[in-house]
This record gives structure tokens, sequence and C-alpha cells, in this order.
């Protein structure tokens, strides 16, 4: 294979195509630059403009047969618009339930009074009530902020998974 096979080889094996599959369209590029040269057409000839970038040569030579997206704004594009709400819903879960987290609230306080229940006999609770003017506050909001902190990170830790997966991901070889 001469030097231009080589390097558009290369490029389809860092753009991800098959191995199988990059022998293949290298060894079809070599031969017909091999029969052009029989027939007395040089290389610059049959290639054109492309003869001088076998980088650019093979990455459109594989976005054609569908087996790489082709570059640009339409690969950019085909990105799943429900993968990036996924992502920013769980974002937005994140930053809320660490404010609130953080801030404390919502807060619920409980408070006893300095008068007895009017009851001839008073219910246990009001036995076991805390003294006069004593005063309980506590975060009501506390586990279901740690939830939703718990579910926001493992949504988070979901979508990163599926954008690199999906940023591996290759279109099925289409016949040549």
């Amino acid at each position: 294979m001469n030097e231009f096979v080589e390097q558009c080889l290369r490029e389809w094996r860092r753009l991800g195509v098959p191995g199988r599959l990059a022998e293949e369209m290298a060894a079809d590029l070599a031969s017909d630059l091999e029969e052009a040269q029989a027939e007395g057409v040089s290389a610059e000839q049959y290639l054109g403009r492309s003869a001088s970038d076998p980088r650019s040569f093979a990455a459109s030579w594989a976005a054609e047969r569908g087996i790489v997206p082709r570059p640009g704004r339409e690969a950019a594009g085909r990105r799943p618009p429900a993968l990036a709400a996924l992502t920013a819903l769980a974002a937005i879960v994140l930053v809320v339930a660490t404010l609130l987290l953080a801030t404390g609230e919502p807060k619920v306080a409980l408070t006893t009074s300095a008068t007895p229940p009017r009851l001839s006999t008073p219910p246990a609770a009001a036995r076991l009530s805390l003294p006069p003017g004593h005063r309980v506050q506590a975060s009501a909001a506390a586990p279901v902020e740690w939830i939703l902190l718990l579910v926001a990170i493992a949504a988070l830790g979901l979508c990163a998974w599926l954008w690199l997966r999906w940023g591996r991901s290759r279109l099925p070889a289409a016949p040549a």
C-alpha cells in the first residue's frame, strides 16, 4: 500500500471504524488507485483535491458509507434531547437538595404552653409533655432532602455514563 492509503487507514482507525471494515476500505482504495495508475491516471488526477489531505478524504468516505457521523453540526444535532433534559433536571435537583440541606429549611417548631389542659384527666401524652415554655425545633424535610440528593447523584452518574456511551457509539456500516 502506498502512503496515502496508509494515512487513510490510520484515520479510519482513529475515527473508530471497525478493523475488518477499515482493512476492506483500504484494500478497495489501493485497488482503485492501482487501476487508475494502470490506465495512466495519477493519484492526484484520480482523487482531485483530496490527494493532498488523506485524513479529510478518509473521514468523508467513511461518512458517505454511513460508518461514522458526518462532521459538523449534523453530528452535534443528533444528541438525544431526552438525555439532555434528564441531565439538566438531575443537576437542578442536585443543586436544590444541596441548598435545602445546607440551609436546614423548612423547620418545624413544637412549643408547649404553660396552661394545663382543660380535661379532668389529662391524657398520657400531656402527662409526659415537656416543661412549660420549652421549644423543640427540627428539620422535617431532611430525610426527603437526603433522598433527593442521592437520587440526583445517581441520575447524574447514569447521565454521564449514557453521554460517554453515546459519544462512543457509531452508526452501523452501510453496504458499499
